[in-house]
């Protein structure tokens, strides 16, 4: 018999579709990645924040939302410190456009050594992603039916819509940031890409 129910499982699909194309905290983060970094960074950055992923899945199976009522002041905590580390990210892009006229490419290696990291800090103070884990997930979970197949499945749905809308928006951020060549325009694209961070910092420190 299949773990979930077909139907059901359907329906998870394409509401995972939606969560996953609509522009969140994660999908700015790879479209800045993308353009500060290049595609290769883009695509890790993609990595560590599905890895954070398979956490918060790990922590579903475990009785999240049990958790998140019990101890809702570490969350917070949690999605702060995320919420500041993003705003850094993004400040350190506005002071590339000001001081180094725009130039990505010239801290290229350091932001690629850094992108996996960066990444699953994003994906795991993302607010976004504990509000799916714990509200919109449980629903598709079949009591009537073994609890840790249901989460395999509908986690590594998750795990794949996500790598596809994370990565289509990252590489997207990579060829546009690849056709700037003159010196004002990378500076307005480095400023570009820093209020984008600074957008997914504010979404991510303001959601409740």
């Amino acid at each position: 018999m299949f773990p979930v129910d077909p139907a059901l499982y359907a329906l998870f699909l394409g509401m995972m579709a939606v969560f996953a194309v609509t522009p969140g905290p994660a999908n700015l983060f790879a479209i800045a990645t993308g353009a500060r970094s290049g595609p290769r960074a883009a695509l890790l950055g993609v990595a560590g924040m599905n890895a954070a992923s398979v956490v918060w899945i790990a922590a579903a199976a475990m009785g999240l939302g049990a958790l998140v009522h019990a101890y809702p002041a570490a969350f917070r905590l949690l999605a702060t410190a995320g919420a500041l580390y993003v705003a850094w990210l993004g400040l350190k892009s506005l002071w590339s456009a000001w001081k180094e006229g725009g130039e990505l490419k010239g801290a290229k290696g350091a932001n690629l050594d850094t992108a996996f990291r960066d990444g699953f800090a994003v994906q795991l103070s993302n607010p976004k992603a504990v509000v799916f884990f714990t509200a919109a997930l449980p629903p598709f979970v079949d009591p009537t039916r073994p609890a840790i197949p249901q989460l395999v499945l509908l986690g590594a749905a998750v795990i794949v819509l996500d790598m596809i809308a994370m990565a289509g928006y990252g590489l997207a951020g990579g060829a546009l940031a690849q056709r700037l060549t003159e010196p004002r325009a990378r500076r307005m694209f480095a400023g570009a890409v820093g209020a984008m961070l600074l957008v997914a910092a504010a979404m991510i420190g303001l959601r409740d």
